[in-house]
């Protein structure tokens, strides 16, 4: 709808072509839905782009980074424009664009200091940070305000996983050094053994072997170069996230659970953990080839 030539914002006409995919009360309960991303670089901000365009009605976002030309490569909301411009600012700016009626609550990195009044009103999360300290943090306060949490593998591969309050948090699942420990107080040392343990799960799990370099892969984890990021992995693993998101919020039945999935879009196949004894025997063969690959870079 225009007047004088100006845009007009309508939300019924905004999200009439959603009708057909979801009802009028599911499309109601989507509105109400009040979701917190915590980092709106490459997955969070590619969910988060989904959940304002399909009409989610209130978010809070956490991010305390700026854009940079690295970014260009797979965030939605980075562009020649945005490079050097505070995240938060950018990415509230262009979702007002695109859904001008919708509630945005912004944190820098303040927002670990603020975690429990956001979860107190912010029952769905979507974890978009590649902070492994931060990242238990979140986890924890989760489980203590009823919070479920949407989050992804570190893989070359698109994968979604989603953490009710009473399911394991990864830190117990993938069995991490911080159980018990200060968030704060975890060392360079203990990422870098939880960061093992997440690659050695996801190589055991998936094909993900088969997508990327491992010999770089490796070069990551000893810190010698930044981690690797491809457009279509990164933007379809936000998506998957945004299709749980409203699972939850529509109350339809969440379509995986702690443990997750993986995608191959190369093989068009859905990948899910293996039984307990055959991810024992694979399980046992990566760790050996993680560690000679470890002693050779």
């Amino acid at each position: 709808m225009t007047t004088g030539g100006a845009a007009v914002f309508d939300y019924a006409e905004f999200t009439s072509r959603n009708f057909g995919f979801v009802t009028r009360d599911e499309q109601r309960a989507i509105h109400d839905a009040r979701v917190f991303v915590c980092g709106v670089g490459g997955m969070g901000g590619a969910c988060l782009a989904s959940l304002a365009r399909v009409g989610v009605g209130h978010v809070a976002i956490a991010d305390g980074d700026r854009f940079e030309v690295s970014n260009l490569n797979r965030q939605v909301f980075s562009s020649v424009a945005t490079v050097g411009r505070d995240k938060v600012e950018a990415t509230r700016e262009q979702l007002l664009g695109i859904h001008p009626a919708l509630e945005i609550e912004s944190h820098g990195f303040d927002w670990v200091d603020h975690v429990d009044d956001i979860l107190s009103t912010h029952k769905l999360v979507v974890n978009g940070m590649d902070d492994i300290r931060c990242g238990v943090h979140l986890y924890r306060r989760a489980r203590e305000h009823g919070a479920t949490v949407i989050d992804a593998y570190t893989a070359p591969l698109p994968s979604v996983t989603v953490v009710g309050p009473g399911d394991p948090r990864p830190e117990e699942r993938l069995r991490w050094p911080t159980r018990g420990r200060v968030w704060r107080s975890l060392t360079d040392d203990d990422v870098k053994a939880c960061l093992e343990r997440e690659i050695a799960y996801v190589l055991t799990n998936s094909s993900s072997h088969r997508h990327v370099v491992l010999e770089a892969a490796m070069e990551v984890l000893a810190g010698k170069r930044k981690r690797m990021s491809f457009a279509p992995m990164v933007i379809t693993t936000g998506n998957l996230m945004a299709f749980e998101i409203l699972r939850l919020a529509m109350g339809r039945p969440r379509g995986t659970d702690a443990r997750g999935y993986f995608f191959d879009p190369w093989s068009a196949r859905i990948e899910r953990p293996r039984n307990p004894l055959s991810a024992w025997a694979v399980g046992l063969m990566v760790r050996r080839y993680l560690g000679s690959l470890t002693r050779a870079v």
